[in-house]
């Protein structure tokens, strides 16, 4: 039988007690954030003392850490961010999380031997994206947590890089990286670590202007639970299982890393995963928003449109509200400082004070019919536990508690001969030695107050799986000297476990073409009747989908792919591609889906041969001004760019269909303010266009900045 490789368990740590957490609990890895450059800016977040000391936390339980620098920087950012990319590195990070392209091609450049991997919100699901960061050096790619299980099996069999996938937790809605909504919406861009959850509100469906839904929370989406499928993902050879959740607490942490540990150690060790059906329940009390397999495992269902919070379980309902007082018939246990809400009503609280039979008590059980007090009338309906008192004073109290490391010692104590303690922790090994071992002249020491003095680890973090003692009998050694070589071996072991990576730091050189200023237009159309507007003007490239594309004949036209693209056909025409894995083809335009924010995003896409590079729309004409002033300063030449300046710009992609759902292909998205967004299905992808367009009037401003194309991008108008 083929021996299975056991997987990384990849934790969060969005503060340093869920890092403990997580340790305790036994994950393999941990992924934090700085106070700078994060996909989670309203996390914790660890301070730059704070990290160090993370670090070599982690680092003595054999823990990697993983710092997050995943968001896009901004041209005036840079010489910041590589000052903390150089003190992350000077103090032994294991890795860095990045999403830029142009800083990882910075990054890896000026610093080779610092270990890089690919985020998620770098947007990689497909072979040819992975093959593209391998080729680069990357040591791993986070795959989006739309692939599905066949295509991971299908990349992890035809490549050679570590490859990490989402198990538990929070799901976007949209392809990770290619989500404006937020920033479109209310300037918080989630691509910049600020997402204020648009996807979380409370929307309508518009059919033929028509309400079509009942419940409101159409794009908020359940979360992963890969539990019982954790088996399929390790025997496809997948490197590091991760887990979502630095904005939750320890407690949850500590829970949900625990219940994998297990899964994945009972499986590697007999084929089958062990799960404890009241630790997943518990798990649920802490957070959940019902469960998915996801995508991961071709389940389509992954909206909870009834709630986008935490739903916990149900443990009754009401059967009778009068005179302030609920009664609640009991499917659970409930105690006084549980949390508990009324679903239909949409009201939760602490439960305070709890009656049964009109006499005040502090616990009830299932079967039980309580009463609580509540100001207001109550409907009949479902109650849910929040929050379990009881259990997080239980986890509370197992968190102050330190995992243990196992090691082996050997005092050896020989007279006349100098004392000598070996320890091992399976990998490291450190040998002290004593004074010479005398006689004793009347009080021997004795083997077990040997053991017993060395057994004294105190607060290290160190336990002794094996103690053995050889020597002779009728020995004299003093109690201070036994004390003084375990501390001084401990000592040892622990610097021999704070392992030190090699700095190296070199210069970033590239090789550009020069491109010649030019004032150029190009337009995005959608039908033949927009063609036929627009095809005697001055347009240097007319972009369309493949549909249209066949239609016409004229040598303007760039065939626009699809940002999502998980297999790649031939082409031998100019291209507008909209996704790394896109970068296979030779006469290419990138769109704006590329995230380019920086001059050196722009340089790393010129040297692979990128013809014209869309900007990012969530750029001001400052940032623009600024990203091409610093491309002529450090260069010496000149780019070829494109700015978006007419149009409805594409706020969200996604596998998750909801027009489907009601077999339309257009719907509208309604929301709180009475904003509209089209919803149109191409390929099965859902795209949520933003409500307002783009209307830049002032184009020789563009032109002198230095942009050489703009572009319009009608949509199904005339």
């Amino acid at each position: 039988m083929i021996e299975l490789k056991k997987p990384e368990l990849l934790s969060p740590a969005g503060n340093f007690e869920s890092l403990k957490a997580a340790i305790l609990a036994g994950c393999d890895a941990v992924y934090l954030g700085g106070k700078l450059f994060g996909a989670r800016a309203f996390s914790n977040n660890f301070s730059n003392e704070e990290l160090v000391e993370a670090i070599k936390y982690a680092h003595l339980y054999g823990v990697k850490v993983y710092v997050t620098v995943n968001i896009l920087i901004y041209e005036h950012e840079v010489d910041k961010f590589m000052e903390y990319i150089d003190f992350l590195y000077k103090n032994n990070v294991d890795a860095l999380i990045v999403q830029d392209i142009g800083m990882m091609d910075l990054i890896r450049k000026t610093y080779p031997l610092l270990e890089l991997h690919a985020s998620t919100q770098m947007h990689i699901h497909n072979l040819n994206g992975v093959k593209l960061i391998e080729n680069l050096g990357l040591k791993r790619a986070v795959l989006a947590r739309e692939s599905s299980i066949d295509l991971i099996k299908e990349i992890r069999q035809n490549t050679n890089i570590e490859l990490e996938v989402f198990i538990h937790g929070a799901l976007c809605i949209s392809y990770s990286g290619q989500c404006l909504f937020s920033s479109l919406i209310g300037n918080r861009s989630g691509n910049r670590g600020s997402c204020a959850g648009s996807c979380r509100q409370k929307y309508d469906l518009l059919i033929n202007n028509k309400k079509v839904n009942n419940e409101q929370y159409l794009l908020s989406a359940k979360d992963l639970c890969s539990l019982e499928n954790i088996g399929k993902l390790i025997d496809i050879g997948v490197d590091s299982l991760k887990i979502e959740g630095r904005m939750k607490s320890p407690s949850y942490v500590y829970l949900v890393t625990k219940i994998y540990r297990q899964a994945i150690d009972s499986y590697i060790e007999n084929k089958q995963v062990k799960i404890d059906l009241n630790e997943l329940n518990d798990l649920k009390k802490i957070f959940n928003r019902e469960y998915t397999k996801g995508f991961l495992f071709n389940e389509k269902d992954i909206v909870n449109s009834y709630r986008p919070n935490h739903l916990g379980i149900e443990i009754g309902k009401v059967i009778k509200s009068q005179n302030n007082y609920a009664d609640i018939f009991l499917t659970d246990d409930l105690n006084i400082n549980d949390g508990i809400r009324f679903i239909d009503d949409d009201i939760g609280f602490t439960v305070t004070s709890l009656f049964k039979n009109k006499k005040r008590i502090e616990h009830a059980k299932k079967g039980d019919i309580v009463s609580i007090y509540y100001k207001g009338k109550i409907s009949k309906t479902k109650v849910v536990k929040t929050t379990d008192y009881l259990l997080n004073k239980k986890i509370e109290d197992i968190l102050k508690n330190k995992r243990k490391i196992k090691i082996k010692g050997l005092l050896e104590a020989y007279l006349n001969k100098p004392l000598k303690l070996t320890i091992t922790d399976g990998n490291n090994e450190v040998i002290v030695t004593g004074n010479i071992v005398e006689k004793s002249i009347t009080s021997p020491i004795s083997y077990e107050r040997i053991k017993e003095q060395l057994n004294k680890l105190g607060n290290t973090i160190y336990i002794f799986n094996e103690l053995d003692i050889k020597g002779d009998n009728d020995i004299f050694i003093a109690i201070k000297e036994l004390n003084d070589l375990r501390n001084k071996a401990m000592n040892l072991l622990n610097e021999k476990r704070l392992y030190q990576y090699k700095y190296t730091k070199e210069k970033y050189t590239i090789e550009l073409p020069n491109f010649k200023k030019e004032k150029n237009y190009n337009i995005l159309i959608y039908n033949l009747k927009q063609y036929h507007k627009i095809k005697n003007n001055n347009y240097k490239y007319i972009y369309m989908e493949q549909d249209l594309f066949n239609k016409i004949d004229d040598k303007r036209k760039v065939l626009k792919l699809s940002r999502v693209l998980e297999h790649h056909s031939n082409y031998n025409q100019k291209l507008l591609v909209g996704e790394l894995g896109s970068l296979i083809y030779k006469d290419i335009l990138t769109d704006f889906s590329f995230n380019v924010t920086n001059s050196y995003a722009v340089a790393f896409l010129h040297n692979l041969g990128v013809f014209q590079v869309t900007l990012s729309y969530e750029l001001t004409d400052t940032q623009i001004k600024s990203l091409i002033d610093a491309y002529h300063e450090r260069y010496n030449k000149h780019p070829n760019l494109e700015l978006v300046i007419y149009g409805k710009l594409e706020a969200m992609i996604s596998k998750y269909n909801i027009n489907q759902k009601y077999k339309v292909n257009k719907s509208i998205l309604l929301d709180r303010f009475n904003n509209k967004y089209s919803i149109i299905i191409k390929d099965n992808l859902m795209h949520i266009y933003d409500y307002k367009k783009r209307n830049y009037q002032d184009k020789d401003k563009y032109f002198k900045m230095g942009i050489n194309n703009l572009r319009y991008n009608l949509d199904d108008e005339e």
